[in-house]
């Protein structure tokens, strides 16, 4: 396995997905400076998804056109700058406007990096290789949910933001230097409408929702209800949230590598149908050492789906691999451009977050009924 090429890619990953949920170990902090609610506080990861989602397709574009690292490179320097802008915010809606801006890049980032993987594999090592890729996106998230407060402790949360900043500073500077080319191979692009009415991609993309939408949109409010349910201190919620998403760093791999023994359907179907079940669990929410393992499932259960989900896309579409990627990621992300400003207010409304983790449950299931549908040919 070309070990650089690999490093690359993950360390493109982790500096850029960091940014995907560093705002939410700081909300208590920011509502006290800019005094706002729970709904709004949600906007914030709705802010950069939504510019993340609508750059899916457009980046992978991108990358299939002008190569991924150079793609990379551009967008890493983007999402430093928006981290270095955050920092500086005055008001709510600053806040929210460079945090949609970041989103920009690290849509770029997403595709660029998975077409990348792609490009400087094949074979077993592709479905491992893009694994890894996976689970350095999901440190990077989970990461700084842990990072966070301990930073906002010693540097308030304009220095959370900075930090951020360094971190993608840093990955840029390393990609300038030193990473690998992409390799090069020709494949015909084929037609953009048929990748766009593919019926197998928007399946893919659904069940993209049921994994990383929404580990994302339980990342992002795991903190929350850790200390508002069981009443724990704002860095231990942290640490112990930090799991759902830190699991992905094994699980994903763990995925790419079961897809050389296990068919892909019943590998997803078997993730999702254990996501439903650590959802109903959060929902149920009485006892501590439960609402722990549940975490602890859905951050397997998110992760397993993710390398088989991707390479099916690029194998799809060859020569359109990038866009193709990024549709499926698009499609992803609408479970979290809606479900995180929609647990805000379900909880702001009924006090609590039962009836947001009993709908969550609900929709992994209809996503693990629809898996068998998944072509393998």
């Amino acid at each position: 396995m070309n070990k650089r090429s690999l490093a690359a890619g993950c360390a493109a990953g982790f500096a850029f997905s960091a940014n995907y949920t560093n705002h939410a170990p700081m909300v208590p902090a920011l509502r006290g400076e800019f005094g706002f609610d729970n709904a709004s506080a949600g906007l914030l990861t709705t802010g950069i998804f939504l510019t993340h989602a609508l750059m899916q397709i457009p980046g992978g574009r991108l990358a299939d056109r002008f190569g991924p690292a150079r793609v990379l490179t551009f967008a890493l320097a983007w999402v430093a700058v928006a981290n270095l802008a955050i920092a500086f915010a005055g008001s709510y809606w600053m806040l929210l406007f460079w945090k949609a801006f970041a989103g920009i890049g690290t849509g770029a980032c997403f595709t660029a990096g998975a077409r990348y993987i792609v490009s400087s594999f094949e074979g077993r090592e592709l479905h491992v290789a893009q694994g890894f890729f996976g689970g350095s996106v999901v440190l990077g998230s989970g990461f700084v949910l842990f990072a966070v407060p301990q930073l906002l402790g010693a540097f308030g949360w304009r220095g959370g933001f900075a930090g951020s900043a360094i971190v993608a500073a840093v990955v840029w500077l390393g990609w300038l230097v030193s990473a690998p080319p992409a390799a090069s191979r020709t494949h015909s692009p084929g037609s953009l409408s048929e990748m766009l009415r593919s019926r197998q991609l928007w399946l893919l993309g659904f069940i993209q929702m049921a994994s990383f939408g929404l580990v994302i949109v339980v990342g992002t409010w795991i903190t929350t209800l850790l200390k508002t349910a069981f009443q724990m201190p704002l860095k231990q919620a942290g640490l112990l949230g930090s799991a759902v998403l830190l699991l992905g760093i094994v699980s994903r791999p763990l995925g790419g590598w079961l897809l050389h023994r296990i068919r892909i359907h019943t590998l997803i179907q078997c993730a999702l149908l254990a996501n439903a079940a650590a959802c109903a669990a959060l929902a149920w929410g009485q006892w501590v050492e439960l609402t722990l393992a549940a975490v602890a499932v859905l951050g397997i259960g998110c992760g397993l789906p993710y390398a088989g989900l991707f390479n099916r896309a690029a194998a799809l579409f060859p020569g359109r691999a990038g866009a193709a990627m990024g549709l499926v990621n698009m499609v992803g992300i609408l479970m979290i451009l809606a479900g995180a400003p929609a647990v805000g207010f379900l909880a702001d409304w009924t006090g609590q977050f039962q009836s947001s983790f009993l709908v969550l449950g609900g929709f992994s299931l209809a996503a693990a009924a629809s898996a068998s549908a998944i072509s393998e040919q």
